[in-house]
């Protein structure tokens, strides 16, 4: 799906960024139904901007019908991309350098994309360290939330394990 200019197909008003738009939809949707967290929470936009930013760099088709009636092999992908870590990390940049050089200028998909991944990597909120969380071996369980260790990481650390879970969940 292209962008449209506002006024229509030939005419001279801004694009309409429906990629973005429809894998933004769809991400949306997917945390939503999983109901993983509260919609207006930060963690949520982190998740759906993880998500998104996956579907929209991704090599899954960027048609609204198609993402929305998301397939087993295409259900699979994104679950192999959103569980990589920090690996994904370096996939975001590399695929964002890519769409940059093919990209026609002032692509308006492409600028929300890059201000979803601007948001992702430079905000970050005060969470529970997952690699603290459990006890250790030979350490007794004490009750949940019991010296609990919370450290400031980057919204996309927390967002894309929310949207793994979410694709698995759907």
């Amino acid at each position: 799906m292209c962008s449209e200019p506002a006024e229509g197909p030939g005419g001279s008003g801004p694009a309409v960024p429906m990629d973005w738009l429809s894998t933004e939809y769809v991400a949306d949707e997917l945390l939503r139904t999983g109901e993983l967290m509260a919609p207006a929470t930060l963690e949520f936009r982190a998740g759906r901007d993880a998500l998104a930013l996956t579907m929209f760099l991704s090599p899954l088709p960027r048609d609204a019908s198609a993402l929305r009636a998301l397939s087993g092999a295409r259900i699979e992908e994104l679950r192999l991309l959103t569980a990589c870590g920090s690996a994904w990390r370096a996939w975001v940049c590399e695929r964002l350098r890519e769409a940059e050089r093919r990209a026609a200028p002032g692509d308006a998909d492409l600028a929300l994309a890059r201000a979803a991944w601007r948001w992702l990597e430079e905000t970050e909120l005060f969470a529970a360290d997952l690699d603290a969380i459990g006890p250790g071996p030979g350490d007794p369980a004490g009750p949940p939330g019991e010296d609990e260790v919370c450290v400031w990481t980057p919204a996309w650390q927390l967002g894309l394990p929310l949207g793994h879970l979410a694709v698995h969940l759907c």
